[in-house]
């Protein structure tokens, strides 16, 4: 085949141009590891034809020559580490050719009508890219190495020495894409090939891999004098390695240009709408699961999904749903629900750094039970944080209304009751207790219960009917608590102050997913973290939602639900109701709790009525 080796297109001269330059910087390190050795070399000749005699001759020479075999001995120590060290390897779920023989039959014709070599081998990754990946490195034919707790098997095609690269496919591609869609979005990257093949191309691209590894090799225990040199080179090719990629990138899409072109701008639109896609359902559906212990097994089945809601709310994706009646993609596929579960799996194991198989604390969950076996136990372990917090703040499990609604002058503990429990009915109606305590008993009971503090007393006797209705996780007492008629919104900072701290030991508890970032190579997980940054005040609306949420399926026969693109969501009456959130911030930053009460009127939902806690 002729594309092995030739790269004619535009882009393509400038692409070996470029990495001559990045072999010249390694040409150039070489010689100045060599020059003291040839230095030693001429002195030596010289002293042995007599030449330099006499001082002080002698002395420079030796000291040239252990100056020269030290340089070597670190140059070849240096260029030993940077021959033989891994290069990083991206995760990715390998697809062999039993697995998608329709996949592989479409890329090897592709690589046909561009003649360039077909990729050595495919794998799959759970993001919206796709890219030829270098897996020829003899670190990798070396090791029985073990990717993401995967053991490695009979060494492949792609690891042979001068393999093709393997081509790496975004795997929500092929659940949302089109057959025709997917060969046009492919084309220019199998075209890669081709310059990948040529020489100096391959030998630049390892050297600069090889000073990758090494810097890498110099983060561990007695080798840190390696990453010095390396980032030495890394930033004198850094130019070069990065025009030279532009060239190949250049040359590839010149060449694939007579393989689907029209179709191609059309498919560019549908990558763009899967990676919004697929983010949503990441960052809004997945990791609220994965927080949760389980992980959703079929996230590109569900991207489908997500993305066709996507384009019935947004007016520029309008058309996109009607190429769902095409065949999609992943009909290439032998076991598409197999490999979706993999990439699944791989995906929890990327982006929140969850464990790399499935166990008891970390199984998977189908679509048709999350709502149940996830949005419903997020909701109730939120609520169950949010009342450890008012717990430990001492907040009174109920309040007898005031007269405009606001807590009553009780709502803090009273000093004299050290040993009353926080939270508890007596401890906040210790005053009416000793009151109605004082027409019932006698006085000398009323005595020895006064003496005995309010705490006794509440002990002592039965709980009003106020404080019965308000007992035990409540919504009304969050919405007591939160009030502020002032309108400064300042009650909920100490309980701002309590979940944050909770939330921050939870996850220092997490174990192996918490300190997996110091890990290096594969097993530094999560390498792209989606835990986006909130602001206490919006971890205390999420909890304060969860409760109304609870409450609402406790009491108003409300059910949780799953929305594509916005997660975890309220149904009632089967429908959504997206009205709660401008509610509960008016309770969470103005301390305005009238329009969250009206709205939970209207809903039937029964503030002071217990909800049920994980």
């Amino acid at each position: 085949m002729s594309g092995t080796g030739s790269i004619m297109e535009a882009g393509a001269p400038s692409a070996r141009s470029r990495a001559l330059a990045v072999l010249r910087v390694r040409s150039r390190a070489s010689a100045v590891g060599l020059l003291p050795a040839a230095l030693a070399v001429v002195l030596v000749a010289a002293r042995a034809t007599g030449r330099l005699a006499g001082d002080p001759w002698p002395t420079v020479t030796l000291v040239v020559c252990v100056v020269a075999a030290i340089v070597l001995l670190v140059g070849g120590a240096f260029a030993a580490v940077v021959l033989r060290a891994s290069p990083a390897v991206t995760p990715t779920v390998p697809l062999s050719e039993a697995a998608a023989p329709d996949l592989y039959r479409l890329v090897r014709d592709l690589a046909d009508r561009m003649d360039v070599p077909p990729p050595s081998a495919i794998a799959l990754t759970p993001d919206c890219d796709s890219w030829l990946e270098d897996r020829s490195h003899a670190a990798h034919r070396r090791g029985a190495a073990r990717v993401f707790g995967a053991g490695s098997g009979p060494v492949g095609p792609e690891s042979e020495p001068g393999a093709a690269p393997v081509l790496v496919i975004g795997s929500p591609f092929l659940w949302w894409m089109r057959v025709a869609e997917l060969r046009a979005v492919l084309a220019p990257v199998v075209a890669g090939t081709g310059p990948s093949a040529h020489p100096d191309i391959a030998d630049a691209r390892g050297f600069v891999r090889g000073l990758d590894a090494a810097v890498d090799v110099g983060g561990r225990r007695g080798l840190g004098w390696i990453a010095g040199p390396a980032r030495l080179l890394l930033r004198l090719c850094r130019t070069d390695a990065a025009e030279m990629e532009r060239g190949v990138a250049a040359a590839a899409s010149e060449r694939a240009q007579g393989v689907d072109y029209a179709l191609r701008i059309v498919a560019q639109e549908q990558v763009g709408l899967a990676y919004a896609g697929w983010d949503r359902l990441l960052t809004r559906v997945a990791l609220p699961a994965w927080r949760m212990g389980r992980w959703p097994a079929h996230l590109d089945a569900g991207v489908v999904s997500a993305l066709t809601e996507l384009s019935r709310r947004d007016r520029l994706a309008e058309g996109f749903t009607s190429r769902l009646g095409e065949r999609p993609a992943c009909d290439l596929l032998e076991q598409p629900g197999l490999i979706d579960e993999a990439t699944s799996l791989l995906a929890a194991r990327l982006f929140h750094g969850g464990p790399a198989e499935a166990g008891p604390d970390w199984s998977p969950v189908d679509w048709a039970a999350y709502p149940e076996e996830v949005v419903d136990r997020k909701w109730r372990t939120e609520a169950a944080r949010l009342h450890a917090a008012l717990d430990a703040l001492a907040v009174p499990a109920g309040l007898p209304a005031g007269p405009s609604g606001s807590p009553g002058p009780a709502a803090s503990p009273s000093p004299a009751a050290p040993g009353a429990r926080p939270g508890s009915p007596g401890s906040s109606n210790s005053s009416k207790s000793s009151k109605s305590s004082g027409s019932s008993k006698s006085s000398g009971s009323s005595g020895a219960a006064g003496a005995a503090g309010p705490a006794t007393l509440a002990a002592a006797d039965s709980p009003s009917p106020a404080a019965d209705a308000f007992a035990g996780p409540t919504l009304e007492r969050v919405l007591r608590y939160l009030s502020d008629l002032g309108g400064e919104g300042t009650a909920g900072e100490a309980l701002v102050g309590r979940i944050t701290g909770e939330l921050a030991r939870e996850e220092r508890a997490a174990g192996p997913a918490a300190g997996a970032g110091k890990a290096r190579g594969a097993d530094a997980v999560p390498l792209f973290p989606l835990q986006p940054p909130r602001s206490g005040r919006d971890l205390l609306a999420d909890h304060v939602t969860a409760m109304v949420c609870c409450a609402a399926v406790d009491s108003a026969g409300a059910a949780p639900g799953l929305d594509w693109l916005d997660g975890p969501v309220l149904l009632v009456g089967g429908d959504r109701r997206s009205d709660l959130a401008p509610r509960v911030l008016s309770l969470v930053e103005e301390g305005n709790p009238e329009p969250l009460r009206d709205w939970l009127s209207a809903l039937g939902v029964r503030p002071e009525k217990p909800v049920r806690l994980v």
